[in-house]
């Protein structure tokens, strides 16, 4: 089936726009409800990664180097300037906005590709509704976080790879090209992605006839998208933190993860099965082996391949389990996505009785993991902070004494607490934090006194933050400082004969 690739670009149709509309306003109940509840900003994350867009230009070396290099640029970008509003940057109000949004495209995204390969409408809302009323998938997109965005460009960006390949025109996609840039921009998940989805839909096109030597030549005018992309990123990276990829520093290995394949593959599992429950992995599971079957079967079926990229975001907790990073069931959020999309086209395959599988297996599926679920597995792991109660004694402990002078902190491990010390009338430029470059690596080398009167440090969690590991390898960092409080596992330091 031939598509005009520009009209489902800028009109995918009446059933994903209704969709979309109504994940939108699923959106903003989820928002509503989760703001009343106090879950909206309780992920460390969702926190901190507000602080990361407003130190850009609140801080005490502002400028691009606040970017950061640890994660990726683009939503600290969008937030940019928003934040620096007091009451955007302590409710999170501009990127829930972003979230809800992102949600719905990726709702009409899922719908339409459905719509391009089966022409299902009951394929294409059955994807459609088990990502969107997905409980992890709602709260993920009531935050700040970066997952949503995540999710809205890359389903983008396989729906205009597939119909790319539809329509028949080997000529570079620009469009498919853009939306590339930005999703490698949003979240370390779109690269594995993206590869995955230029070698299948590169596939698609040779089984349904092009030369070899003609998609060479426009892949590798396409593949400058996402190639000069990463290699900027990673130039930036080199310049602001002197690696050009950080992959470590910020965790403690976990080795009973660390090098063991079989255990990684089982604790993924694991984790989508907390998610999503038992019946969509299942469900899952039997669509993908469909999907694909009938994918490698024929020529004109070749192009069912390219959604199915979706699943290579699994390469991101594979590889960071691997390494040794901790179990974050957070990471396999992505496969819900690509889950719900192989489910759909799977029902969209059989036709006659996609309605009947969609009737039934929706509820199913949402009688296991109910949309509004308060033990959900990312709202578990967003209110399993401990330490709340005695990081705000620290935080009473230090307004009461402190009067002028800054504080050193690590950002990577307590930017978090950064953002909760802000209802205490601090801004970002009160800290000297990893951001700020060569002045950090002085008082981090050289020790913090001739340069702050406070520090305050994480000493627990994931076995301390980089200031107290350096503290317990060279004592002498913190000569000059009496400890003034501790709570919550992070403990204040004052200079001796501060103000």
């Amino acid at each position: 089936m031939l598509l005009n690739v520009r009209r489902h670009l800028w009109d995918p149709g009446p059933v994903p726009t209704l969709l979309a509309r109504l994940a939108a306003l699923l959106g903003l109940v989820a928002v509503g409800w989760y703001a009343v509840i106090g879950l909206t900003l309780a992920h460390y994350d969702a926190k901190a990664h507000l602080v990361v867009s407003r130190r850009i230009l609140d801080s005490l070396t502002p400028g691009w180097e606040q970017i950061g290099a640890v994660w990726l640029p683009l939503p600290h970008l969008i937030n940019m300037v928003p934040v620096q509003l007091d009451h955007l940057y302590r409710t999170g109000g501009f990127a829930i906005a972003i979230s809800v949004m992102a949600n719905a495209l990726a709702t009409a995204s899922l719908a339409a590709t459905v719509l391009a390969l089966t022409s299902s409408r009951a394929g294409a809302a059955l994807a459609a509704t088990l990502f969107a009323t997905n409980p992890n998938v709602l709260y993920l997109q009531s935050t700040p976080m970066t997952e949503p965005l995540l999710f809205g460009l890359s389903t983008l960006q396989v729906f205009l790879f597939t119909i790319w390949v539809l329509s028949g025109n080997l000529t570079v996609p620009k469009a498919a090209g853009w939306v590339t840039v930005l999703a490698c921009l949003t979240r370390y998940e779109a690269w594995p992605i993206t590869a995955a989805c230029y070698a299948v839909s590169a596939f698609a096109w040779w089984r349904r006839g092009q030369a070899i030597r003609e998609i060479t030549s426009v892949y590798l005018r396409l593949a400058i998208y996402p190639g000069v992309t990463v290699l900027a990123f990673m130039a930036f990276s080199r310049i602001t933190v002197g690696e050009w990829f950080v992959s470590g520093g910020f965790f403690v290995p976990d080795e009973t993860l660390r090098g063991q394949p079989l255990v990684v593959f089982e604790k993924i599992n694991e984790g989508i099965g907390l998610l999503a429950g038992g019946r969509l992995v299942l469900l899952a599971q039997v669509a993908l082996v469909l999907v694909t079957l009938a994918g490698l079967a024929s020529a004109g079926r070749a192009p069912m391949l390219v959604p199915l990229s979706l699943f290579a975001a699994a390469a991101l907790p594979l590889s960071a389990y691997l390494a040794g990073h901790p179990f974050r069931v957070r990471y396999e959020v992505p496969l819900i996505v690509a889950a719900a999309l192989a489910i759909g086209l799977a029902a969209g395959l059989l036709r006659r009785w996609a309605l009947v599988i969609a009737v039934v297996t929706f509820p199913l599926v949402v009688w296991e993991r109910p949309p509004f679920d308060a033990r959900a597995a990312i709202v578990e792991e967003a209110v399993s902070d401990r330490n709340a109660v005695g990081r705000s004694y620290v935080t009473g402990c230090l307004t009461n004494r402190r009067q002028a002078g800054t504080i050193l902190m690590s950002m990577g491990a307590l930017g978090h607490y950064m953002y909760e010390l802000s209802a205490a009338g601090f801004e970002i430029r009160d800290f000297l934090h990893e951001g700020n470059g060569p002045i950090w690596d002085s008082a981090f080398t050289r020790g913090p006194a001739p340069l702050v009167e406070w520090v305050i440090v994480e000493e627990v969690v994931e076995g301390g933050d980089a200031v107290i590991q350096r503290y317990r390898l060279l004592p002498a960092m913190l000569e000059g400082y009496e400890r003034i409080c501790q709570g919550g596992g992070i403990t204040l330091y004052r200079r001796h004969g501060g103000s």
